[in-house]
């Protein structure tokens, strides 16, 4: 019985794997095509943390901002590395808007698609002390307001615009989109009433949320936020309605996404697919998730690259409808 057993671990033992057909000979960068201290730059270094405390990688990992050119700066880079397998990008729905809106000679298609690790959502935000108490109060004003009313976002033919003019559209009305530099300074613009509304994330309004100045009309997701914990005024994320609660059609959320170079192998890619498997699983991300108030939906191979086409084709429609497609 005891040779049986020796015979069975010897070749248990002969026929495992090693760990990966390929790992990391050299530091990771992971290059966010925006600045410090922004929602992309606060996942890749959350994702930088972790990977470093659980050990999930042989080399370390390298966060670098290249935020020139709306995000252009950094897809060229990774464009330009072909069969790098030391190179990641974070990325958003920029990856497809940058270059319908500009016409960069760059594609997602380039890239080497690893995972989607979340969707982040968008909210309709109104000062706190303003009179609306749905998004259709707020509709109804658009339709009679002289001179229209003002909605700000992060940068120009960008998500925040994208809603701003989808919004107009499906209400029938004028409203004037005002271009800021992030979502920072959008925050600041509204709570000083220098604009009506704003499109921005949970991550970042919380602080506005919480404060009491600015306060959440609706999400423009299917469904709402997960999170029941309570953030302002005895007031969860999962207390927000969807906009389609209060009948607004239009939906939109955003993906958060880690790409490769091109051209890089299978086995390449698979190392990073495991990795961020793992990398989700941790409490660190979790608590990243709901710090960020972001939807887990974790997507690799093939359900990944299917949502990327869906999407890309759901934002060329949009920005065509908004002139925000790049003429020749």
């Amino acid at each position: 019985m005891k040779r049986q057993l020796l015979a069975a671990c010897a070749l248990a033992c002969a026929t495992v794997a090693p760990a990966y057909a390929w790992e990391p000979t050299k530091p990771i960068e992971i290059v966010v095509p925006f600045g410090p201290g922004g929602a992309s730059d606060q996942m890749a270094r959350t994702l930088q943390g972790l990977i470093q405390k659980h050990n999930l990688s042989p080399q370390p990992v390298v966060v670098i901002n290249k935020p020139a050119a709306a995000g252009g700066e950094a897809m060229m880079d990774i464009q330009k590395s072909v069969r790098d397998p030391h190179k990641l990008l974070t990325t958003s729905s920029g990856i497809y808007m940058t270059p319908l809106s500009t016409r960069m000679p760059i594609n997602w298609r380039d890239f080497t698609p690893v995972a989607m690790l979340a969707q982040d959502e968008f909210l309709i935000w109104v000062k706190g002390d303003a009179p609306y108490k749905t998004v259709q109060d707020f509709l109804a004003e658009a339709k009679t307001a002289q001179p229209p009313l003002k909605i700000g976002g992060a940068g120009s033919k960008r998500e925040d615009d994208l809603i701003t003019f989808a919004l107009g559209a499906e209400a029938g009305t004028k409203i004037t989109y005002i271009p800021y530099k992030s979502g920072g300074e959008t925050s600041t613009q509204l709570a000083g009433g220098h604009i009506a509304a704003s499109t921005g994330n949970p991550s970042e309004e919380v602080g506005s949320f919480k404060g009491g100045t600015a306060k959440p009309l609706c999400v423009l997701s299917e469904k709402r936020m997960r999170y029941t914990t309570k953030v302002a005024s005895d007031m969860s994320w999962s207390d927000v309605p969807t906009c389609g609660e209060q009948g607004v059609k239009f939906t939109y959320n955003m993906l958060r996404g880690i790409f490769m170079p091109g051209r890089v192998t299978p086995d390449q890619q698979a190392f990073y697919v495991d990795l961020f498997k793992k990398a989700v699983e941790t409490p660190e991300w979790k608590e990243y998730l709901e710090r960020s108030a972001l939807l887990p939906d974790f997507r690799s191979g093939k359900p990944f690259e299917e949502f990327l086409a869906a999407d890309e084709a759901k934002h060329k429609e949009l920005m065509a409808k908004a002139g925000f497609l790049a003429t020749n």
